[in-house]
């Protein structure tokens, strides 16, 4: 998901995205930890995509105070 699309979610959508990533990570840690991952650079990914909803959340956090 890029940065633009990630903004033009609603907060609560950002949370429940947010919430998924995070599931998600975990799935894919435990799946490369028993060696089922086939493809590695999925972890990457995700985590890049948990960074940008974080940022985002971060710059209206910033911007309404």
């Amino acid at each position: 998901m890029k940065a633009d699309e990630i903004r033009g979610l609603g907060n609560e959508e950002l949370r429940k995205q947010l919430e998924e990533a995070r599931r998600e990570l975990f799935n894919l840690r435990f799946r490369l930890s028993t060696r089922q991952l086939v493809n590695h650079r999925e972890v990457c990914r995700v985590r890049k995509n948990i960074a940008r909803i974080l940022t985002v959340m971060r710059e209206r956090e910033l911007a309404g105070g």
